[in-house]
Parts: structure tokens; C-alpha cells; sequence
């Protein structure tokens, strides 16, 4: 009788990738994998630790594990095992502990641990240079997006983030590796692929002699035939160069939508973040992205209820993210993270006060996301069909639009439709074939 397995992932897209990679490691030694829902002999939890509530889910979900299912093996892996190790061991019953650095190993550790019936941390410090682990995927789930990791780890200090810490530092995938996953997607049937990275724009410094940046690793996807789209990871504004912007106007797969962090609309916030940009640059970074690609999305995050973030540099922030006109944004209150400058800092809010600001800026990304979409109303685009929901067609266009087409119009999923955007929905908006 086959071992069955059950995934889960907490987290960013790296955390998705990372576990979609370990399910086929796992899947080629024989492991069955059945449903997160379903009994299984193990279970493998890929945990985040970005924020407060990232620690709060991990551990209560790994809890609620080792309590519905006492015997079979827990597994922890990602940032959360990277930063704790041994003591999860204890905290959350778990049985192996295995980071952000072994995950190619996970058959062979679970195998031992199956075997000799002892917890196992696999966990160690960074060394000062190490390669980028080469993991791979076949498979993902839907049938026309493929998210693809190409870079691993940040050398930034921010002042409130973990994530240096717990990803170690930048390794890049060698371009060659690159086109092999995407080339063997592309065999699958994914046309669309997500470049995803910890910190995409250092992309390359790592390598020895020549080396080749994010613009380098983007037209290698570019020249896979049948990729028909590309879409980018987060960016800092610094990358946005006009050279940069310019060379992707020249590469009619790269798809206008753009993920730019932002963080806080406040100089003087940036600043005690320790960001490498400040608003002016942003802005100029808007500018050029949108001199190339006028009716570009773009997306970022709002970091709100910094250490000694007042009102006035709230309001900043407020009238940035209108200034912009985002399409999307992802609001996070900020939560101390232990080992950080920021959670010493003077100045820190109450949790009712982050939790004020943060909703008070989702109400306002809700607003600029449907300006955006009323932008659009009676345009013409290029849907990529991805799956039918309740009898209609459904995908997205270039600029990350969902649209829905009414029932009766047949389509072909990864086939580009061009249609007539005609209204706003609850989850995007409805569009007709031209």
C-alpha cells in the first residue's frame, strides 16, 4: 500500500513553488498525494513567517494537525522552520524540520524519519556563499499559468524584515536551468509563466564574470516558443530604469502589469524602513513604466502602522496611493518581527491603531482598484481563457483583469480570445468576443 501525502502552503508564490516542487520529489519516490482534507500518513506544511499573522497560522495549523492525525509524520517546512528549527520540534509536535535550505532533500530526510521513528531538525545557518538549490516542477495546478522561481534570497536589510534571515542570501538560477523548466511547461501545456523570486531585481549579482540580470533571464523565457505571456514578480521601483522599461516595450510577451513595492507613501517612513527609494523616485519609476506601457497595471504593498508612523505620514501614503491610481493593493499591518531594528524602535502603534489604518486603506485600494477597472469599460483586450466557472469562460487579460464571458460563448482553454470589456463584476469584470 502506497504512503499518501497531503501539501499545504502558507505564504508568498516562492512558498508555492517550493511546495509544488517537493510534491513531485515526493511523488517520483512512490509517496501517493492525496488532499490536505484527507487522512494521510504525511503531512507537509510549508510555513511563512513575514508577519505576525504568518507565525499565528503556521503554528496553529501545524497544532491542528498533530492533533487530528497524531500518528502520522508532520512536516515543517519554510521561513517559520528556517527561523525557530529545533524548538518547533517541541512547539509543534512536529517530527522534521527542514527550512529553506533542504527541500530538495525532503524523500531522504522523511525516509529517515519514517524509518528510525526520531524527530530530525534539519536546519543550519546560512554560509556566507552558497548556490541557488535547484528545484523543479512539472506540474501546477490550473492549466495555462506556471509561476517559475528564479531567484532565492535578499541582501537588503530593511529595518522591519525577517526575510533576509530566514532566505539567506541572493542566488540566482542559472539561465540554462531556467529555459529547461520553462521549455518542459511549455510541453505540459502552461503558455503563461510567473517569474518569482525573493528579491527578483537582484537577479544574476551572484554569478561569476559576465553576468546576466532580470532583463537576460526575461528574454530567455521570451524565446521558448508557445510561451504566449510573462508576467513579473515583485519589483523595486530602482529596477524600473529607463533602459529597462524601454527593452521590455521591445518584448510583446511581457504583459503590462507590473507587482512595484511601495511599502509606505511617506519620505520620512522610507527612510526609517531603511528602502533604497524614496516617493519622488517611485513616481518617476510610475512614469517610465507608463511612457512604455500606458495602460498598465500596477499593483504594490502598503506596509501601515510603522514605529512612529503619525498621522500626517498616513495621509501621505493616502494621497500616493490615489496620485498612482493602482489597480490593486495589499494592505499589512505591521507587526514586529523579533531580531529586527523596527521592534525596537520608539514610537510602536497600538494593534487597533494598525488594524484602523490598515482598513482604512483597503476601503481605499478597493476604490482605486474600481477606477481602474471603469477605465476599461468598452476597451478592447486579449483574454487568455483559463477554466469554466458555473458555466462561464474565465481568465485574464494582460493587465491581470479577471473577466468572465457569458455562458453561451465557447472557448478553448491557453487559446487568446480578443474581446469587448462591457461591465464590472464581484470578481473582476464581464467581457464579449470582438
Amino acid at each position: 500500500m502506497s504512503v499518501k501525502a497531503a501539501y499545504h502552503t502558507l505564504g508568498c508564490k516562492v512558498n508555492q513553488y517550493d511546495t509544488q516542487a517537493m510534491r513531485e520529489l515526493m511523488e517520483r519516490a512512490g509517496y501517493q498525494s492525496v488532499s490536505f482534507q484527507e487522512e494521510a500518513d504525511v503531512y507537509v506544511l510549508n510555513t511563512c513567517t513575514v508577519t505576525g499573522t504568518g507565525d499565528r497560522k503556521s503554528l496553529q495549523l501545524s497544532r491542528r494537525i498533530r492533533r487530528d492525525h497524531p500518528n502520522a509524520l508532520l512536516v515543517l517546512c519554510g521561513c517559520l522552520a528556517q527561523k525557530k528549527g529545533e524548538a518547533l520540534l517541541r512547539e509543534a509536535e512536529a517530527d522534521l524540520i527542514i527550512g529553506t535550505q533542504m527541500r530538495g532533500r525532503i524523500v531522504e530526510l522523511v525516509d529517515q524519519v519514517r524509518q528510525n521513528g526520531s524527530p530530525l531538525c534539519a536546519v543550519s545557518p546560512f554560509p556566507p556563499a552558497m548556490p541557488f538549490e535547484s528545484l523543479q516542477i512539472t506540474e501546477v495546478s490550473g492549466h495555462t499559468r506556471a509561476t517559475v522561481k528564479i531567484q532565492e534570497g535578499c541582501n537588503n536589510r530593511c529595518t522591519y524584515c525577517i526575510i533576509p534571515s530566514v532566505r539567506g542570501p541572493i542566488r540566482s538560477r542559472p539561465l540554462e536551468d531556467l529555459c529547461r523548466e520553462v521549455q518542459r511547461l511549455r510541453e505540459q501545456g502552461f503558455c503563461e509563466i510567473v517569474l518569482t523570486g525573493i528579491h527578483l531585481a537582484s537577479y544574476g549579482r551572484d554569478f561569476e564574470g559576465r553576468k546576466p540580470d532580470l532583463l537576460d533571464a526575461i528574454c530567455a523565457v521570451h524565446g521558448v516558443d508557445g510561451i504566449e505571456r510573462i508576467r513579473l514578480g515583485s519589483l523595486e521601483p530602482v529596477v524600473a530604469t529607463e533602459a529597462f522599461c524601454a527593452r521590455l516595450g521591445e518584448l510583446p510577451k511581457v504583459c503590462p502589469q507590473f507587482h512595484l513595492a511601495l511599502q509606505s507613501g511617506s519620505d520620512s517612513v522610507l527612510a526609517r524602513m531603511k528602502r533604497r527609494y524614496n516617493t519622488a523616485q517611485y513616481l518617476e519609476a510610475v512614469d517610465r513604466i507608463r511612457a512604455v506601457f500606458p495602460s498598465a497595471a500596477l499593483t504594490t504593498d502598503i506596509l501601515t502602522g510603522f514605529p512612529g508612523e503619525t498621522e500626517e505620514e498616513f495621509q501621505e501614503t493616502r494621497r500616493l496611493i490615489e496620485r498612482v491610481g493602482f489597480s490593486r493593493i495589499h494592505v499589512f499591518p505591521y507587526s514586529p518581527r523579533e531580531d529586527t531594528p523596527a521592534a525596537a524602535m520608539p514610537g510602536q502603534l497600538s494593534p487597533a491603531e494598525k488594524e484602523r489604518r490598515a482598513r482604512e486603506l483597503i476601503s481605499l485600494g478597493n476604490r482605486v482598484s474600481r477606477k481602474y477597472l471603469e477605465g476599461w469599460l468598452n476597451r478592447e483586450s486579449i483574454l487568455l481563457p483559463e477554466e469554466r466557472i458555473q458555466g462561464c469562460w474565465e481568465g485574464y487579460t494582460p493587465e491581470y483583469i479577471r473577466v468572465s464571458l457569458p455562458p453561451e460563448i465557447s472557448c478553448r482553454s491557453g487559446s487568446p480570445l480578443r474581446i469587448r470589456l462591457t461591465g464590472l463584476t464581484s470578481r473582476g469584470m464581464s467581457a464579449e468576443p470582438c
